[in-house]
């Protein structure tokens, strides 16, 4: 299944965290290799650039494997596909990479430039071991510059907030980008800005101020959350989550055998409460963290805790029921007063849908129909309220202000800090901390969270070691990612 649905996930994705070819040292060839992996990567070429359904299809049908071509199905790939083209508006073909290390077989990566973006991405392909050697597996991803070319030219500070702006202004003509971006080093913001339109029904514009959904990014402040319980000595990340949850809590799961930890890290081996059973309900009936309940009582631990990484909604959901068990306080309001306040936070909270909120943006997917395109509202796809893992809202200023606290130590202790972001390798879980990605670059650290689903795009970058907050909030599936990838180019290029 990673296999068949790597094009849709990973395309959607298309590097939000980083350059996912990212394989040691490599150097780049020119030419094209032989064929067939010739011919897929020159179809490619011409399917993204097209934006024709009917010539993605001819490329699938010529080129894809059977499984492949069937899993996922027809409608999946032209979206993938189309959505690829919007992207991009086509690619220009650079080279192949090769590792130091050794190249797997049956693995191409072809490296191209995105015309609209100017970034380079990665094809990666794998191919049937034998003759006609078709695709068996499709990924476009962020990529490292090819090898043959000279370092970037170094910016000055003062360069990149207009390099940045021009950027999300061409974005946002290509109607790619809707949303706000805030970009900042220390307490000096170098740049931030809005673009596109929080209601495309009203017309009415995103503003600096405006309130994003902020999906997964939630994750982070339920850690926090636990932090600061730890701080007050209410409980411990080693403890066994069967200490505060009731039996009608995951009734078919061991609790003695999960940690709090092993849920802040997504190793407990619970899944994902987006279910069926969700899917099939009024989202009216999911509004407090007990309400979820009914929606997990089925779930089993996919493996023993601690020995394997899969990322859990279920386990940050638990997470905030804990909070409200070892704070003996409702979850919304013991982050509301905890963690909101003390940051300075006045615009962001978990807001019920079906009551108005002032200056808040609806979330949009570009839908192709025969007649043209049609902008989706995600309304009735998402939860009526946000939670513990995800779905509430916030601005880009306040993101700031709680980067700037969680740094500061205002929020917990310092040392408490860089407990939940560091990596936790002893968990399963080398690149993610207690509800931080916990990554790097040659400029250092770069710790924090994105969120994603139909109509939310959203990420946090905060570079711990040279000071850098990078916020980037839109309201159009897939909308933040190149502004990221943008946001983390120009901080690479600024010398240190």
């Amino acid at each position: 299944m990673r296999a068949t649905l790597s094009l849709f996930v990973l395309v959607l994705l298309v590097a939000a965290a980083g350059p996912l070819e990212a394989r040691g040292a490599y150097e780049d060839s020119t030419g094209l290799p032989e064929e067939p992996i010739a011919g897929h990567i020159r179809g490619l070429l011409g399917a993204f650039e097209s934006g024709d359904p009917d010539v993605a299809w001819r490329f699938i049908e010529g080129h894809f494997a059977p499984a492949f071509r069937e899993d996922p199905p027809k409608d999946v790939h032209l979206r993938v596909f189309a959505d690829v083209h919007e992207s991009s508006r086509g690619y220009d073909f650079v080279g192949i990479r090769h590792y130091t290390a050794g190249d797997p077989p049956d693995r191409t990566v072809a490296i191209v430039r995105n015309r609209l973006t100017e970034a380079w991405e990665a094809f990666v392909l794998e191919t049937e071991p034998a003759p006609p050697h078709r695709i068996v597996s499709l990924s476009v991803t962020a990529a490292r510059p090819p090898s043959h070319l000279p370092a970037p030219v170094p910016l000055d500070l003062e360069q990149v907030g207009p390099a940045l702006r021009e950027f999300a202004q061409r974005m946002a003509d290509a109607d790619v980008f809707s949303g706000a971006l805030l970009l900042a080093r220390g307490d000096r913001v170098l740049l931030q800005g809005a673009w596109g339109q929080a209601s495309k029904s009203y017309s009415v514009p995103n503003r600096v101020d405006t309130k994003f959904n902020l999906g997964s990014m939630n994750k982070m402040i339920t850690a926090v959350a636990v932090a600061k319980l730890v701080e007050q000595g209410k409980l411990s990340f080693a403890d066994p989550i069967s200490k505060y949850l009731s039996a009608d809590w995951l009734p078919k799961v061991d609790k003695t055998k999960v940690r709090v930890e092993h849920l802040l890290t997504h190793t407990s081996g619970l899944g994902n409460y987006f279910n069926e059973k969700f899917q099939q309900s009024s989202r009216a009936l999911y509004r407090e963290v007990d309400d979820f309940k009914p929606l997990v009582a089925d779930e089993t631990l996919a493996f023993e805790p601690g020995t394997d990484w899969r990322y859990s909604n279920t386990g940050m959901l638990v997470a905030g029921a804990i909070v409200a068990s070892a704070s003996a306080r409702d979850y919304f309001d013991f982050v509301r007063r905890e963690i909101y306040a003390p940051a300075g936070m006045a615009a962001s909270d978990c807001y019920d849908m079906d009551v108005a909120v002032p200056n808040l943006a609806m979330g949009y997917s570009r839908e192709r129909t025969p007649e043209g395109v049609v902008w989706r509202s995600n309304l009735f796809q998402h939860v009526i309220r946000g939670g513990p893992a995800g779905g509430c809202f916030s601005t880009v200023e306040d993101l700031y202000r709680f980067a700037r606290g969680l740094t500061a130590g205002r929020l917990v202790k310092r040392e408490l800090v860089e407990t939940l972001v560091a990596p936790k390798p002893a968990l399963s879980s080398p690149g993610y901390g207690y509800g931080f990605d916990a990554g790097g670059e040659p400029g250092g650290r770069i710790v924090g969270h994105s969120g994603g689903f139909p109509g939310i795009s959203s990420n946090l970058d905060i570079y711990l070691d040279s000071g850098f907050v990078a916020i980037v909030l839109s309201n159009y599936s897939g909308g933040s990612q190149a502004i990221q990838q943008k946001m983390r180019e120009l901080i690479a290029r600024i010398p240190r």
